[in-house]
């Protein structure tokens, strides 16, 4: 029997080189010159391409990689393919624009951003998932503050920060159950856990958006009553609407998997739609989830943010998914990320170096892979055996993952998170990033943490 080819061994110098040229070129193409990721990624396929099949290894072995990349994305893709469906649906049926007029009603307009932050917590942790937040509830957000003259990157900000904060404190959400099951850790034991950090940037977050709406001054009201009669007179306003929202909320409650859900909730609206207008035609229908909603009002700012959905909105995000997926897939699979994470283990002799270290690496895999499970999932796998042979418990695993992992994604413009949110709201992930302060402060305070030792948790504790 012949025995099995040994694939080619990556070097820690090799390694580190490829990462820092891979920076480079995404650095200096997204940020230096202000172009999309795609191209960037591309380039870095392609010298991943050449440099592995020089190094040795096999045209299959590079396939592989891709398919290995791409193959963790295929649900998140479909999501999103769905989710462009409902928010088309969403906005023909009345949903959004009722929720922008329930918004102007309900929100404290002289307090915008830290209200709408503290709704959108409120509403993820009992859905458990942020990008359905930004989605609905976010779309509805930005119309109300753009209407006021707001800027729309600060409103983005608000909006992300309090559904990042609900998806790391939900029990419904993926990513918090993942972080607890990779990491071995209790999930309740694990969320709790995550507080420590999560709390303080949440008190953190809501003071700088108090801050920063009152510097931004008062807020333009002249067109939210303009705005108001447009949506009237032109969208069925109805409290018909807070039944989608319900069902999200039944569903995340009685544990249905979000491909179900989002099924019945495009369903029902649907249904909405029957009973608003019976003369609806399968092919409008069709339409509305393939392109989705084109709003023909007059008023410019309102058909400008209500002219979205479909699937077709959504292809060019998927398009940088699979690519940003291809890519994270071929560092991992030819050895790269694990030639330079594996010799750190062996220089992290204190809490605080091995939680440090956990963040900067899921943070690392987040700018490299760009995508939100792996950033849990490979750090977890390089640092689970150290963890426990320093003696620290499973929970500070997991929260070091998901402060350097869940959380930073939304940053990432290439990332799953940082390109379905631009696409979504409307606004580049370069230009919300700067406010999206629960992201930025909790790997701060988790870093603070170990520094300390505060609520540092030992496996016999």
């Amino acid at each position: 029997m012949m025995q099995e080819e040994k694939k080619p061994t990556v070097t820690l110098a090799e390694g580190i080189i490829i990462l820092i040229v891979m920076m480079a070129i995404m650095s200096f193409c997204v940020i230096g010159l202000g172009i999309s990721p795609e191209v960037p990624i591309l380039t870095g396929i392609m010298l991943l391409v050449f440099w592995g099949r020089f190094k040795g290894f096999k045209w299959d072995d590079i396939d592989e990689g891709f398919v290995t990349g791409i193959k963790n994305g295929i649900v998140p893709l479909f999501i999103f393919l769905l989710i462009g469906s409902l928010i088309g649906v969403w906005i023909a049926s009345g949903v959004i624009p009722s929720l922008m007029v329930f918004g102007f009603h309900l929100i404290n307009i002289n307090w915008f951003l830290p209200s709408i932050f503290l709704v959108c917590a409120l509403v993820g942790t009992f859905i458990g998932s942020a990008f359905t937040v930004i989605s609905t509830l976010g779309i509805a957000f930005m119309g109300i503050g753009i209407t006021m003259g707001m800027n729309p990157a600060m409103i983005a900000g608000a909006v992300i920060s309090g559904a990042v904060f609900g998806d790391k404190s939900s029990p419904l959400s993926a990513t918090v159950n993942l972080a607890a099951a990779v990491s071995g850790a209790d999930l309740i034991a694990h969320i709790k856990n995550l507080m420590w950090s999560t709390i303080p940037a949440m008190i953190g977050s809501f003071i700088i958006f108090v801050f920063l709406n009152h510097s931004d001054g008062k807020a333009n009201l002249a067109n939210v009553d303009k705005t108001v009669n447009v949506l009237n007179s032109n969208f069925h306003i109805s409290f018909l609407a807070i039944i989608p929202i319900a069902l999200l909320l039944i569903c995340a409650w009685s544990h249905i998997p979000t491909i179900p859900t989002l099924f019945i909730n495009i369903i029902v609206s649907i249904g909405l739609m029957g009973i608003q207008d019976h003369k609806i035609s399968l092919l409008k229908i069709n339409d509305l989830i393939t392109s989705g909603f084109v709003s023909k009002t007059g008023n410019k700012s309102v058909d400008l943010l209500l002219s979205r959905g479909g699937i077709s909105s959504m292809m060019g995000t998927l398009a940088l998914i699979m690519i940003a997926l291809a890519f994270g897939g071929l560092l991992m699979h030819l050895g790269i990320i694990d030639a330079v994470v594996q010799p750190l283990t062996k220089h992290l002799n204190s809490d605080a170096k091995l939680i440090i270290a956990v963040i900067f690496t899921a943070i690392g895999v987040n700018v490299f892979v760009g995508e939100q499970f792996l950033s849990e999932i490979l750090p977890a796998n390089a640092f689970k055996k150290v963890f426990h042979q320093a003696g620290l418990a499973p929970v500070a695993l997991s929260r070091a993952i998901e402060d350097g992992g869940t959380v930073i994604n939304y940053l990432i413009p290439w990332g799953v998170a940082g390109a379905f949110i631009s696409a979504t709201l409307g606004v580049p992930a370069s230009h919300f990033a700067p406010f999206l302060f629960l992201s930025i402060l909790s790997p701060v305070f988790s870093i603070l943490s170990a520094v300390t030792g505060i609520a540092i948790k030992h496996d016999k504790d």
